[in-house]
């Protein structure tokens, strides 16, 4: 099952965003046509569910829960409800949308807007990935993807709290990369310059869904770019 926070698995796949939900629905799509079942998890419960009715009228088996990855008990408890439905997560996706507190110029940035940057990024990253990767282990294998923006990267004075907890996240992700490689667990993190961009031959939702499919299937280094930084950020 895939589960979309996106989070995934092969029988289940969960996603954690808000869904960045073209992204989200263009990931469930991709892997549906493998085999996977897919839970969509958003703080918004009628947003994410109109997305769940979407893709089940396309043929994907896809149910939608309500959790706010920043009340650690919430996502637990989504990630616990979807595996109960769907079967165990066997790959997850986190990538919920930045609020736009968490963008606001470093001058501007408070200590509560970095606070709340850091428990969207860092603290909910790892309690998804904590609450699946032991199942992952004890099954022999799983994939989780972190997908951020270019400030993840190359830190930007406009956007204070993403360059912050993105690099937070990324640091997270580049060492579980390495702790549940021997695991056969997977842990990349895919790097969007710029932003999703519809018909955009690089960052158009489709062609990003088949990137994550491709980081899914090949499993090779932790940081994936979808585009160029200098020409796409």
């Amino acid at each position: 099952m895939l589960a979309l926070m996106t989070v995934m698995s092969r029988s289940h796949m969960p996603v954690v965003s808000e869904p960045v939900a073209q992204l989200g629905a263009a990931v469930a799509r991709r892997f549906a046509r493998d085999g996977f079942d897919v839970a969509l998890i958003s703080r918004t419960a009628e947003r994410v569910e109109a997305v769940a009715v979407q893709l089940r009228g396309e043929g994907v088996n896809a149910r939608a829960y309500a959790a706010d990855v920043k009340d650690r008990a919430s996502l637990r408890d989504a990630l616990d409800a979807a595996a109960a439905d769907l079967g165990a997560i066997t790959v997850l996706q986190y990538s919920p949308l930045p609020a736009r507190e968490f963008m606001r110029p470093i001058l501007e940035t408070t200590v509560e807007d970095l606070q709340s940057a850091i428990e969207f990024s860092v603290y909910g990253a790892l309690t998804a990935a904590h609450h699946v990767m032991q199942n992952m282990r004890f099954k022999g294998g799983g994939t989780i993807i972190f997908v951020n923006g270019g400030t993840a990267v190359r830190p930007l004075a406009k956007f204070g709290g993403t360059s912050v907890a993105f690099h937070g996240e990324s640091a997270l992700g580049a060492g579980l990369h390495e702790a549940l490689e021997p695991d056969n667990i997977y842990v990349g993190q895919l790097i969007i310059p710029g932003g999703i961009i519809e018909g955009h031959p690089r960052k158009d939702p489709a062609v990003l869904a088949e990137k994550i499919w491709s980081m899914h299937v090949e499993r090779g280094e932790f940081r994936v770019f979808a585009g160029d930084m200098d020409r796409d950020g």
